[in-house]
């Protein structure tokens, strides 16, 4: 690693550790724990063209503290597994057939929840009939083998938040909530922003601005 790039690194932790103290601090205490999220404004990237956009499933070091709901479709073993390791909600092919003929009700499921996780045997009767509301919101299931466990899973997606650069070039991010430590912060937002970097064409020359704020505070940028 260059000595160049080791000096952006320390300037980038530095500058995002400053605007989360000073976050903090224009931030009044309020009734509810508000999240925390990331605006990154990107450039010099041709949206126009789909090979340049992406999405991304990054687990962070420090686990969000707001609950992140995760819907099952299972058969079988996998359908007991999710009922008994908490997902917040576990659907069974009849139900699943049974929604596909209600697009108000399959509409809002895909609304409701995170992520979606998903025995793969049901991924072409998911694709056929919830594709048109979980494929634009960036949510088709992650398939899982018949005989694999649900339960890590649903451990690993409660660390997880979902990047997509799309038509517009801005990226927004949940990095955690106001009562996590200005250190968990730091290294969840910096997670984020180097994934975000590995995926442009020119790293971080492809980033214009970063802003971080809570749910009803100012804006801060980092500097």
């Amino acid at each position: 690693m260059s000595t160049e790039v080791v000096e952006d690194d320390i300037m980038v932790d530095k500058e995002l550790k400053e605007a989360i103290k000073e976050m903090k601090k224009q931030s009044p205490s309020r009734k509810f724990v508000e999240s925390i999220d990331l605006a990154i404004n990107i450039r010099d990237i041709n949206l126009q063209d789909p090979s340049k956009r992406f999405q991304l499933d990054v687990q962070l070091p420090n686990p969000l503290k707001k609950e992140i709901k995760i819907c099952v479709l299972a058969e079988g073993s996998q359908l007991v597994e999710a009922q008994s390791a908490g997902a917040a909600r576990v659907i069974d092919k009849e139900e699943l057939e049974n929604i596909s003929r209600d697009p108000k009700l399959a509409k809002k499921i895909a609304q409701q929840y995170d992520f979606f996780i998903a025995s793969a045997p049901l991924m072409p009767l998911i694709g056929r009939n919830l594709g048109k509301y979980l494929g634009p919101r960036g949510k088709m299931p992650k398939p899982v083998p018949p005989a694999a466990p649900i339960k890590p899973l649903l451990q690993n997606y409660s660390a997880t938040v979902q990047i997509r650069l799309r038509q517009s070039p801005v990226i927004q991010a949940r990095v955690g909530t106001v009562d996590m430590t200005n250190e968990a912060l730091l290294e969840n937002a910096l997670t984020v922003v180097r994934n975000i970097e590995s995926r442009l064409e020119k790293g971080e020359n492809n980033i214009r601005s970063i802003f971080i704020k809570t749910t009803m505070g100012p804006v801060i940028k980092v500097k």
